[in-house]
């Protein structure tokens, strides 16, 4: 469902990313670590299209993102870091715009304003100004706006970072719904994160791939991660 093909993004002499390759199968969670600066954001920015590759293939189920992009994001949703969001608008007004936009029908529409508010814990606040909520809820009307149109893939952008404990616990059990029925991709900082939501580890150094496997094999405590993630990063 995912597939990063010797995936290079340079500046000038500066690679963000270098000869970076993975594949992803249909219902994997996985989490995409390495430090701040890693280039963890500028490969996922390749891989929905946002970025396009100096070289190398990013595909979403199938389609090159290079050259099919339309066909890719219908199958993809994106969650970015700080994913801008319209403060005066509620929740469900908010969903509507965004289901226009992406010309789906009214009655289809409808149906599935209500099935992402419930799949993402939104009922409680559909009716207040999204400028009004929490952080937690905030990034969980993203993630409803990311699921609107059906995709099968999902991939989200530090999704957690700035949340406090209990946005934390709330957003990784909206991710761990999510995932009985999409592909994920996770990337963090946050090793807690690996242990919680994930069944596999890529984790990229100064814009390489250093890892990829179950987590088992990263580690199985919290101790086990942060000394993982110290080695690949000396």
């Amino acid at each position: 469902m995912i597939q990063a093909v010797e995936l290079t993004k340079t500046y000038g002499h500066f690679a963000a990313a270098a000869n970076i390759s993975f594949r992803i199968k249909k219902g994997e969670i996985v989490c995409f670590l390495g430090p701040n600066g890693a280039g963890k954001s500028t490969t996922m920015k390749m891989l929905t299209g946002f970025l396009t590759p100096t070289s190398g293939t990013a595909r979403i189920a199938g389609y090159d993102m290079s050259t099919d992009r339309l066909a890719g994001a219908h199958h993809l949703g994106y969650l970015p870091e700080n994913g801008p969001l319209y403060p005066d608008m509620t929740p469900r007004s908010f969903l509507r715009f965004f289901g226009r936009v992406r010309g789906i029908g009214k009655d289809v529409l409808k149906q599935r304003i209500e099935r992402v508010i419930e799949l993402c814990d939104l009922s409680e606040v559909v009716t207040r100004p999204i400028g009004q909520l929490s952080r937690g809820y905030r990034q969980r009307v993203g993630m409803a706006q990311a699921l609107l149109h059906e995709p099968d893939v999902m991939i989200l952008d530090e999704p957690t970072a700035g949340l406090d404990p209990n946005q934390i616990q709330q957003v990784r059990e909206t991710i761990r719904r999510i995932g009985r029925e999409k592909t994920i991709l996770l990337s963090t900082h946050i090793l807690q994160e690996v242990g919680a939501v994930a069944s596999r580890v890529i984790f990229v150094n100064e814009g390489r791939l250093v890892f990829d496997g179950p987590v088992h094999e990263f580690g199985k405590t919290t101790d086990d991660f942060d000394h993982r993630f110290y080695e690949l990063t000396h």
